[in-house]
């Protein structure tokens, strides 16, 4: 199986030879990395174009945004599955695309746990979030798995269509929404850390950023699953995430 990696930069020159690092290291061999840039100023380019093509397909030009450049994405890649690598993040270990493909074997979606590092030096792990199976009415209830591990058959991708450019920061959590909850594939989890995630990313760098996440994922939900202005996952959402600050190495998922 074919897997094709998502990359969105723009001025990661800082962490982006990370994210290229993690992914060639990958042991499972059959894999592209398409990386769309959107008009870096800073040595990004440069950085990305000293390493091999082979398995490296690059775009660089103007775009509207993360989700714009996702959506060129999956318009290019050719891959049997698709997942996204933020270019600040890396894969925990060589072994992660093994296992994403060996669960797409049985299942369309599968996603697993994902560590929230200070830095890809010292690898200091902040928060650790654990994939848990999917509950009886999934996103009704709170739940949601990191779109850092998320993969999908290309079949799936083709079903969930583009990711909706009106969320600034959700666009993600409505793309998982709708590939789980709208079609009736069938997912299961990888249970490995599968991602390194640096903290601070675009819906997690701030209480505002928080909360607007919040609101747009309950405009998803209100959107695709006929919530109510106000629902339960409104709260149960963030309420899940607390104990991701206090799961140690190695215990078992909630």
């Amino acid at each position: 199986m074919k897997i094709s990696v998502l990359t969105v930069c723009r001025n990661s020159a800082a962490t982006i030879n990370h994210t290229l690092d993690s992914f060639l290291a990958q042991d499972h061999l059959d894999k592209e990395l398409v990386v769309i840039d959107g008009g870096s100023r800073d040595e990004t380019l440069p950085i990305i174009r000293s390493y091999s093509q082979d398995q490296i397909r690059l775009v660089s030009e103007p775009d509207s945004g993360m989700y714009d450049a996702l959506n060129k994405g999956l318009r290019l890649y050719t891959g049997d599955a698709v997942g996204v690598l933020n270019s600040d993040d890396c894969f925990h270990d060589r072994t992660a695309l093994r296992r994403i493909s060996a669960g797409l074997e049985q299942a369309d979606i599968v996603h697993g746990d994902l560590d929230f590092v200070e830095d890809h030096l010292t690898k200091r792990v902040v928060r650790r979030w654990r994939a848990v199976p999917r509950p009886f009415k999934g996103f009704r209830t709170g739940w949601m798995p990191a779109h850092p591990t998320f993969y999908v058959k290309r079949k799936v991708a083709e079903a969930t269509g583009a990711f909706d450019l009106n969320f600034k920061v959700a666009s993600d959590y409505d793309w998982m929404l709708r590939a789980v909850e709208l079609h009736g594939f069938k997912s299961a989890i990888v249970e490995q850390v599968l991602v390194d995630m640096m903290i601070g990313g675009e819906s997690t760098r701030s209480l505002k950023s928080h909360v607007l996440h919040n609101m747009e994922a309950l405009r998803a939900r209100r959107q695709w699953l006929a919530s109510g202005w106000i629902d339960y996952a409104l709260i149960a959402k963030p309420v899940r995430k607390i104990g991701q600050f206090f799961v140690e190495r190695g215990t078992s998922r909630a």
